[in-house]
C-alpha cells in the first residue's frame, strides 16, 4: 500500500465511490500550474467555454492534452497517482485514459452540473478512478460527490452542459439527473489545499459549486483505468471521442494510445 493511503481510505473508495487523498500532487503543484497556463494559452481541439451570454466570470475546460503538454506528462509519469490508483482500484495495472483541466475564474457563479463521467466515455469497468486536484485552496468551489452513486443500477442521463440537452438519443436507458441536495442524498465535500486530490469512480455522481471567491479555482483531473476496463460502444460519439481508435467491444484499451504507467 502506498504511504499516502490507509486501508480505511481504500474501503471508503470502494464503499462511497469517492475519497480525499491529501497531498497526492503536492510536489507537483508548480508544474501543473505551468501546464494549465500553457494549456489555456494554446487550447486543444476540445477546449470549451462553459458559460452562456450574460453569465459572469469564466469557466474554461479542455482535455486530452497530456501528450502535447510536457508538464502534464511529467506529472502523470512521476507522481504517485498511478500507484495510488492501483491500490484504490485493486488493480495490477494502470492505464492512462486522459487528462482534464477545469478553470473557474473569480466571480464564476455557475456550478458544474451534476453528472457521472462514465456514460460520456467508451470504457466500462469496476476498476476506474479520476483524480480531481485543485491548484488553489478551495472551500465552496470544491468537488461534490454523491456517496454510493457508483453502485446505482441505472446510469444518469448524460447531457450537454451548455445546451442542457441529452448527449445521446436513447434517453430512456438513463435515469433523470437527480438533485442530490433536494433529495437528501449523502454528499461528500472537502476543503482542499493545492495538490490534494479527490479520487472518484467514473460512475460516481458529482458536481461543483460556482467560484464566488476572489481567487481562481484551477483544477487538474487525471482519469485512469485498471485491469477490468473494456471498450464499449455508445449510441453516438463519446466525450472524449478519440477518432480513429479502431477498438472493438470488449477489448482492453490499446496501449499505444492509453499507455500502462504502473504494473505490480
Amino acid at each position: 500500500m502506498h504511504p499516502l493511503l490507509t486501508q480505511d481510505q481504500i474501503d471508503a473508495y470502494q464503499r462511497d465511490g469517492a475519497v480525499l487523498i491529501k497531498g497526492l500532487f503536492k510536489d507537483h503543484v508548480d508544474t501543473l500550474r505551468a501546464g494549465i497556463e500553457r494549456n489555456m494559452d494554446a487550447p486543444g481541439p476540445y477546449a470549451a467555454e462553459n458559460l452562456k451570454a450574460g453569465e459572469g466570470g469564466r469557466f474554461f475546460d479542455d482535455y486530452c492534452n497530456w501528450t502535447r503538454i510536457p508538464e502534464f506528462e511529467e506529472v502523470i509519469r512521476t507522481s504517485p497517482a498511478a500507484e495510488v490508483a492501483a491500490d484504490l482500484m485493486g488493480s495490477d495495472r494502470v492505464q492512462v485514459f486522459h487528462d482534464h483541466v477545469l478553470v473557474k475564474e473569480p466571480g464564476t457563479s455557475k456550478p458544474t452540473p451534476w453528472h457521472q463521467d462514465g456514460p460520456y466515455y467508451f470504457v466500462e469497468g469496476a476498476q476506474t478512478v479520476s483524480f480531481w486536484s485543485p491548484m488553489d485552496p478551495v472551500t465552496d468551489a470544491s468537488l461534490r460527490c454523491v456517496a454510493g452513486s457508483h453502485k446505482w443500477d441505472k446510469p444518469v442521463l448524460p447531457t450537454r452542459w451548455l445546451a442542457e440537452s441529452s448527449f445521446y438519443p436513447n434517453e430512456e436507458d438513463y435515469m433523470p439527473v437527480p438533485d442530490p441536495d433536494a433529495e437528501g442524498m449523502e454528499v461528500k465535500e472537502w476543503t482542499m489545499e493545492p495538490g490534494d486530490a479527490v479520487a472518484f469512480h467514473f460512475a460516481t455522481l458529482h458536481g461543483a459549486r460556482g467560484n464566488e471567491a476572489g481567487t481562481r479555482r484551477r483544477a487538474f483531473s487525471l482519469r485512469l483505468v485498471g485491469d477490468d476496463a473494456r471498450y464499449v460502444e455508445r449510441p453516438g460519439p463519446t466525450s472524449p471521442p478519440f477518432p480513429g481508435h479502431d477498438m472493438t467491444p470488449g477489448q482492453t484499451l490499446r496501449e499505444d494510445w492509453f499507455p500502462v504507467i504502473y504494473r505490480r
